[in-house]
């Protein structure tokens, strides 16, 4: 990454970070992947129970394979035949991993859901919350951070799981109704009741979709 970019989202970073505290959630600040990783695996004590969405920042940056293979009582509904029974277990899980479709500069996380069991551990349930985000998903304001998410995440995703929606052809959302879409639930995280449970990671690089 150049040099002055990276700058600017160091500098940047510090603002979201401010943005988090003030509404009573986390943030941290890594350079790259490697940094983000060790700053995730502090957050979650060995012995912890551990369930995620679909995150794949946090595959990026190596977190799921360390958890994988540590200490760790990792919940793998890739590898569960019930996957009703894994989903469910997110909501007792000491932590659920997750990243953000778009956030805000002001620290606000948002989010769009399928079938919902992302945003609703993310919303109740967990212990402990912990977001893996690059920088690249970071948007002025709401407005700008819903249309990222809609036009830009949604549309990514649809295509990666082989749907048959309106923005798999177009690139951009179509406010469609299809059988198909995955825009069913919006997750706006403005502020969190509880103190501790939400942290944020924002790592210094384009990470996710």
């Amino acid at each position: 990454m150049d040099i002055n970019m990276k700058k600017r989202g160091e500098l940047l970073a510090q603002k979201v970070i401010k943005g988090l505290e003030s509404r009573n959630m986390a943030g941290y600040y890594a350079a790259d992947k490697e940094e983000a990783l060790q700053k995730a695996l502090s957050l979650i004590p060995e012995g912890s129970s551990i369930a995620m969405g679909g995150a794949m920042s946090a595959h990026q940056i190596g977190l799921v394979a360390a958890l994988q293979n540590g200490n760790y009582n990792f919940i793998d509904r890739d590898k569960m035949e019930d996957k009703r029974a894994a989903m469910l277990a997110a909501y007792d899980a000491d932590i659920f991993l997750s990243s953000a479709n778009a956030m805000t500069e002001d620290g606000m996380l948002v989010n769009i859901d399928g079938n919902a069991n992302r945003v609703s551990a993310i919303a109740q349930g967990p212990k402990k919350v912990v977001f893996i985000v690059g920088m690249n998903k970071v948007c002025d304001d709401l407005d700008g951070a819903m249309k990222r998410a809609r036009n830009v995440a949604a549309p990514i995703n649809a295509q990666r799981f082989g749907l048959s929606t309106p923005c798999c052809k177009t690139g951009s959302c179509m406010d469609c109704k299809s059988p198909d879409t995955i825009c069913c639930q919006f997750l706006i995280t403005r502020f969190s009741r509880h103190e501790g449970r939400i942290h944020v990671v924002l790592v210094n690089e384009a990470l996710g979709y």
